[in-house]
């Protein structure tokens, strides 16, 4: 609609917008999207694993399903006659690329291709992108990185789910960043519960206006003679102060965001997407999905602006100096620059947006009035004290120039120390032991997490590669929601926070998944050779070919680890034990079979000697024979003589097979 209305394109009809010689319409997310493995062979309608891998030799397409409807639309437009050229306006990055494409391959269009490349939805910035759009086809190469991304997680998906799905009987949901995520949340949790407190113990000295203290003891008995040896003053035998700064924070991309947000206000990553997705949709904060901390160069001379419009929007003052230099660095800006409010922000009734909107606007105003704050600049002073023959020491800090943190609530700070001295002496009020715990790692939160991720890998990546860590900005909340949503991850309150908590079948699932599929090495080299292909470095099918041997290789390799049945339990209802492992017997819809993987004891509901005879073999009788008991069964059907009768049954099992036995009561026949 933005869009529209700086073409004048003012009559609205069934979706799109006509006028001044221009069509307007919209994607809804991924229009078009790769077809089911079933669409290249109808027997991949089953998981199977001799069906494995899984790679089509010409990938087919298909419409979403809930996104029939404009689809229609877009492919009518995209074939008016009078349509002479298309101008590809999605989001300025590799997945708008990837959207618009598969739409207009889709459609069969061949009509020239502009592109609009643009990182605000104010009139200003659309006007100057329609004024210097570019030819499409100076874009192929990031499509081809898109497309190359999109083939590769279908092909890893499709076939790691498959294959660890059919391997362990319960659907696994296998990604390339899906699961390293998971691993790490598997393994935080692995070492809170390997963690064991170790006790220790300080001694404080009480003295006049301040608190120093001993170095750490293991045993309460050493702090106990450190307490019995101090007398009643303690000398100061050092002292040191130091100016220090604290530097501006840079901008918020999307990651620090959604961690600030996650962290002071609460909300998830896709809590935090949607709010800032929805903000720039209404022009009051620039495009969202950037991993740049930082404004263009050419950008400085609107700096000052942008600063009135986030001091309007807190209802605070501009700082007195506003430093636009430390925000501006066109070297550390790739695709867009950091999210900031917009100019025209300052004119909008912001009491008007939900609270999530509002509070998020608030947070990105609040980061770009610290960034072109002054240093934070305080005086340090540490002191070293003798008492008792052993070394305290104390620390206080005094504040010289608040700088950006005026615009932060304060943290509890160290208080000044009292003017001292060296060879100053104190006189000692108290002198008390300090217990404590070390205490275990925390409990993943969203906002570390997306820390984690964002870091995940980074010292094991090589240097020159492009991207590191697990995901973009744009897919980690994503991946969190799908992890929960799929079971694998719970959140779970604890006082203020809410933290990640892996589900048993998450553990489970990281427990038997190959260290290829966990490590964050993988992302790390794909983006890395996906820069190459954007780049016109890197042949999209080389790349792919790659990709195709890995999953090949997974696919000959991956075997089910012996035991690990007690990694999956199905969740059906135990009927007894197996009479040849010993393992639970579970039902099913075709019978009653052993939970073991590799144990092959059945009971099935169509065995023909039971049909033949009209048993109908229940609950109550597989769990009788499983007992080894024999179970009287009325009205068994005779097929010579089409009469019934009565008789026991017995279960035999030799171990390979299953046969049933009738066995007739004295006076039974």
């Amino acid at each position: 609609m933005s869009i529209a209305a700086v073409l004048g394109a003012k009559r609205r009809d069934n979706g799109f917008v006509e006028g001044n010689g221009y069509l307007v319409s919209w994607c809804v997310g991924h229009v078009g999207e790769f077809a089911e493995a079933s669409a290249y062979d109808e027997r991949y309608e089953k998981w199977r694993s001799e069906d494995l891998p899984i790679v089509p030799e010409q990938w087919r397409y298909k419409v979403s399903r809930d996104k029939h409807s404009q689809y229609e639309v877009l492919k009518k437009l995209l074939c008016r006659d009078d349509v002479s050229t298309v101008v590809n306006a999605c989001d300025a990055g590799r997945e708008g690329e990837r959207i618009f494409r598969s739409v207009y391959a889709l459609a069969g269009c061949d009509k020239p291709i502009k592109r609009l490349w643009i990182s605000s939805m104010e009139d200003d910035a659309i006007r100057k992108g329609f004024d210097t759009l570019r030819p499409g086809e100076d874009y192929d190469l990031l499509f081809a990185a898109a497309d190359c991304r999109a083939k590769a997680d279908w092909l890893v998906g499709i076939n790691a789910t498959r294959l660890f799905s059919v391997l362990y009987h319960r659907t696994l949901n296998v990604g390339r960043v899906v699961s390293p995520t998971l691993a790490l949340i598997v393994q935080r949790e692995a070492e809170i519960s390997a963690f064991q407190p170790e006790p220790f113990y300080t001694v404080e000295l009480g003295l006049e206006g301040m608190t120093a203290s001993s170095a750490r003891f293991a045993e309460i008995t050493e702090a106990q003679k450190i307490v019995a040896a101090c007398g009643a003053d303690a000398t100061v035998t050092a002292m040191e102060a130091k100016e220090k700064s604290e530097k501006a924070p840079a901008l918020y991309d999307l990651t620090t965001l959604q961690r600030d947000a996650n962290r002071m206000l609460g909300y998830t990553a896709q809590q935090t997407l949607d709010y800032v997705q929805a903000l720039y949709e209404k022009k009051l904060c620039t495009y969202p999905r950037t991993d740049a901390r930082f404004l263009t160069d050419d950008m400085e001379s609107t700096v000052p602006a942008l600063v009135d419009a986030a001091a309007s929007i807190l209802g605070a003052n501009a700082p007195v100096t506003v430093y636009a230099k430390q925000v501006c660095n066109s070297g550390k800006v790739s695709d867009h620059h950091a999210i900031v409010p917009t100019v025209s922000s300052m004119r909008s009734d912001l009491s008007a947006l939900p609270a999530g909107e509002r509070e998020t606007l608030r947070l990105i105003a609040r980061q770009l009035l610290c960034a072109v704050s002054a240093a934070y600049q305080f005086r340090e002073i540490s002191a070293t004290l003798l008492g008792g023959g052993t070394e305290f020491s104390a620390k206080g800090k005094t504040v010289l120039a608040p700088g950006w943190k005026v615009y932060i609530k304060q943290e509890q700070e160290d208080k000044p120390l009292p003017e001292l001295a060296e060879g100053q002496v104190l006189p000692v009020r108290i002198a008390d032991i300090h217990e404590g715990k070390t205490t275990p790692p925390k409990h993943y939160t969203e906002d570390s997490l997306l820390s984690a991720m964002e870091v995940a890998g980074a010292k094991e990546t090589p240097d020159d590669a492009e991207r590191k860590g697990l995901g973009t900005p744009a897919t980690r909340a994503g991946i969190i929601e799908k992890l929960v949503s799929s079971g694998f991850v719970e959140r779970k309150k604890a006082k203020k926070a809410v933290n990640l908590i892996p589900a048993q079948i998450g553990v489970s699932l990281i427990t038997v998944l190959p260290e290829q599929l966990q490590s964050p090495l993988l992302t790390a080299e794909w983006e890395q050779k996906l820069k190459q292909v954007e780049r016109g470095e890197l042949a999209p099918d080389v790349f792919l070919r790659e990709i195709t041997d890995m999953v090949g290789a997974l696919v000959r390799t991956s075997k089910a680890i012996p035991g690990a049945e007690v990694l999956f339990p199905s969740g059906r209802k135990v009927v007894g034990k197996c009479p040849r492992c010993g393992s639970d017997v579970t039902e099913s819809k075709k019978g009653f079979f052993c939970e073991r993987n590799d144990c092959r004891f059945g009971l099935w509901r169509d065995n023909k000697f039971l049909t033949g005879k009209k048993i109908n073999l229940t609950e109550k009788l597989a769990s009788a024979l499983l007992r080894g008991e024999p179970v009287a069964v009325k009205g068994i059907f005779s097929e010579k003589t089409g009469k019934t009768y009565d008789a026991d049954i017995i279960l035999e099992d030799n171990g390979s097979a299953v046969r049933y036995r009738l066995s007739f009561p004295e006076g039974g026949k």
